[in-house]
């Protein structure tokens, strides 16, 4: 559904000295620097797939999700998205793919959603039946009901989210590229929009390319992460295997009935913390039922869980690293 292949984006910027002297000399004697937004980009989506796309800030994903849709041209490279190039903008290419900027919105503020979603039927040519049950339909999944007869600038961030997501997908895309889709929403609204995206996934079967710094939009909807870094892609796999390459170690948390030494504690593990009855280890996956037996056996536990460590805490720390290990 989706190809690239070696695909870049240089931007050409001016190299200006900041304060009144550097705009003088500026103005006088222009010069100018290459940024490469983009670097030999390269991978594929098959039809019906949720990838999370992951990038510290400037690591080139937005720029990546607008030569998908064509709004801006690479400066090489192959991209094909439903079989079409996107910067050749064709009407049948524009009526496959949606874009959702969770920072830009679509509706007009000072009118009701529904306004604006009569204006988007228009735009792609529904009638007002198709358009009435394909909205019903999105709103039902959205919970969303008088909200869409209020102006939007009286909505709450959540249920204006929602209206933006019913805007987007009103013409029933193959292709949906999501830039933050969440971005701003409290807790509970961000697992409604999540639940929709994934129900609305499974009953089109539509492909989904995820750009968010929220880990639990990745890790909720998403078995496949692209990792960028710099503008160059990085790491393009199961989300499952890269925690697994990344945390060699399980973490294991116990509650004792007494407080121990942290000496008492270390040869089972890499002693994260020792604070009273709570303590917290990092211990090798091959080692783990040993330890977890041995621990048992020796203290006098109250409870205990073993968990992987934070998925946000690894890739974070990926990308600090700025390279994946071997």
């Amino acid at each position: 559904m989706i190809q690239v292949e070696r695909l870049c984006k240089t931007y050409r910027v001016a190299a200006k000295q900041p304060g009144l002297a550097g705009t003088l000399r500026h103005f006088v004697n222009r010069r100018s620097r290459e940024v490469s937004a983009v670097r030999e980009l390269s991978f594929r989506l098959e039809p019906g797939e949720m990838v999370g796309f992951l990038g510290a800030n400037g690591a080139g994903k937005t720029t990546t999700l607008k030569m998908l849709c064509g709004l801006i041209h690479p400066s090489s490279g192959l991209v094909r998205v439903a079989g079409y190039e996107p910067q050749r903008r064709q009407r049948a290419f524009l009526e496959q793919i949606t874009l959702v900027m969770g920072q830009k919105q679509q509706l007009i503020w000072d009118l009701p959603p529904l306004d604006s979603l009569r204006v988007n039927a228009a735009v792609y040519g529904l009638g007002d039946a198709e358009a009435q049950r394909r909205i019903t339909e999105l709103a039902e999944m959205l919970e969303l009901g008088e909200e869409l007869t209020r102006p939007v600038r009286k909505l709450s961030l959540g249920q204006r989210m929602k209206a933006e997501l019913l805007a987007a997908l009103l013409h029933r895309p193959s292709v949906l590229f999501l830039d933050e889709p969440t971005l701003g929403l409290d807790v509970n609204a961000q697992a409604r929009v999540r639940s929709f995206l994934a129900d609305y996934n499974r009953r089109t079967g539509a492909t989904v390319l995820l750009t968010s710094h929220y880990m639990a939009d990745i890790t909720a909807l998403c078995p496949r992460v692209l990792l960028i870094h710099q503008g160059a892609l990085f790491h393009d796999g199961a989300l499952d295997a890269l925690a697994a390459r990344l945390a060699p170690c399980r973490q294991v948390r116990l509650e004792l009935a007494k407080p121990a030494a942290p000496e008492a504690l270390a040869p089972y593990g890499e002693l994260e913390s020792c604070e009273g009855q709570a303590v917290r280890l990092l211990v090798p996956r091959e080692r783990l039922t040993t330890v977890v037996a041995e621990l048992l056996a020796r203290f006098e536990v109250l409870d205990l869980e073993v968990s992987d460590p934070p998925i946000e805490e690894l890739i974070g720390g990926l990308f600090q690293q700025a390279a994946v290990p071997c």
